[in-house]
């Protein structure tokens, strides 16, 4: 099940919504392909009037981060699958208004769908469902099935990796991220072992696989790993900080012990990237959501280099793989995350979206950046905002998204009409 708003292309599918998790395989489904300027809201199969499928192209998104000329700036949000998706997610349509040959199949059609919600109340644990190829494939496709956006990317956590580097860790519900045993010293930082992701998560690799086939070339599918300096943050402070003052008491007390840590990040954090790509990433997000705790001098020593490691070594391998960065709050290092040489820069909504571009130069593409919170809006004001970051953003090497993830509690139905109107969106 599929639905696209405005004049666009959609094919709707049937999904196959296991009541638990047998292992995923790829059902039959009525397709179809057609044009319309009605909006809907989406659809499930029954006595329909075919229309001959196209074979899917690049994905859009690759084709705008490589600065193809693009009717519209692709679309993805950041957290798009997750809490905010309601348990009871129903979902209709209306073709009563559908070109001449649909005339005659009027009807309403409605599915419900496994949300995100009613998957945690089976599942409790983040890892459980985070490590879970059928359950991560599930939750990936979620937004997919619904907003058919124009990212897909793979449900994890940057902090994944971690217990194939013989750092122990769980992610509690209502505490977060939790390191049973902070990393504070050299001794312990020898005990931290290169990560080997064929070994340690096979699940991400049979998942990435799983959903290349599943969305077929019609969407980008995204994988994405933490930035050392961020996942340094994470085991020296223990988990979640607001000072981070345990890794900077570090940093600047035993830069040392930081730079070893941060090396075996690098290493570990680009072999991840490259598995990512041979199993079917097409795009890979970094996330450096703590390097902004940094001042510019010290960003400088302590992560992007790292960061600019990571990309040397995965386009060595890689040369075509599009690489983006995130990091929030950083629009005083806009101009230090292009030295990384990734291929996008990701801006949070503190940016002025067109002062972001003069910053960044012409040549590298942006995503972003809606303030989340815009959601909680009307859909005039989600619209208003939506055409204003596209106008400043110009045409191409744009990829539109969020400055951040989307906000447990946003309205659904926002979410719905913050896709409705960026697809209808045309250069």
């Amino acid at each position: 099940m599929s639905c696209i708003n405005t004049t666009f292309t959609s094919t709707i599918l049937t999904p196959n919504i296991p009541s638990s998790t047998p292992r995923r395989t790829t059902s039959s489904s009525s397709n179809f392909s057609f044009k319309s300027r009605h909006p809907i809201t989406c659809s499930i199969g029954g006595a329909v009037a075919e229309a001959k499928a196209t074979a899917a192209a690049e994905p859009l998104l690759l084709n705008a981060v490589r600065g193809e000329d693009v009717e519209r700036p692709p679309v993805w949000l950041m957290r798009q699958a997750g809490r905010y998706m309601k348990a009871d997610l129903s979902l209709e349509f209306d073709v009563s208004n559908f070109p001449t040959f649909f005339v005659m199949c009027k009807f309403k059609c409605q599915y419900v769908l496994q949300s995100y919600q009613i998957i945690c109340e089976k599942y409790p644990s983040f890892r459980e469902r985070s490590e879970n190829v059928d359950l991560v494939v599930e939750i990936s496709l979620q937004p997919w099935n619904v907003f058919k956006p124009d990212g897909v990317i793979l449900f994890s956590d940057i902090l994944t990796p971690l217990s194939g580097m013989n750092i122990p860790f769980d992610i509690v519900k209502g505490k977060g991220p939790i390191i049973f045993d902070p990393i504070r010293s050299a001794a312990q930082v020898d005990q931290v072992r290169e990560f080997v992701p064929e070994d340690s998560v096979p699940y991400v690799g049979e998942a990435l696989t799983i959903l290349r086939k599943e969305v077929d070339n019609k969407a980008a599918v995204l994988g994405f790993v933490g930035a050392p300096f961020t996942l340094a943050s994470y085991v020296v402070e223990g988990g979640s900080s607001k000072h981070f003052s345990k890794i900077k008491r570090l940093a600047f007390s035993e830069p040392k012990v930081l730079h070893s840590l941060l090396q075996k990040f690098t290493s570990s954090m680009a072999r991840y990237v490259q598995y990512q790509a041979d199993n079917g990433a097409q795009a890979v997000q970094i996330f450096d959501s703590w390097a902004t705790e940094l001042s510019p001098v010290d960003f400088e020593e302590f992560s992007l280099p790292y960061l600019k490691q990571i990309v040397d070594t995965v386009k060595k391998t890689h040369p075509e793989l599009p690489i983006i960065l995130y990091a929030s709050g950083s629009g005083g290092l806009l101009e230090r995350l292009a030295l990384t040489g990734v291929d996008v820069v990701s801006l949070d909504w503190t940016v002025d979206m067109a002062e972001g571009r003069k910053r960044l130069g012409a040549n590298m593409a942006v995503q972003g950046n809606v303030d989340p919170g815009v959601l909680f809006g009307s859909k005039e004001f989600i619209t208003e905002r939506i055409n204003d970051t596209v106008r400043k953003a110009g045409r191409g090497k744009h990829i539109l998204n969020l400055g951040h993830g989307i906000v447990v509690g946003t309205p659904e139905e926002n979410v719905a009409h913050f896709f409705e109107v960026a697809k209808g969106i045309r250069y």
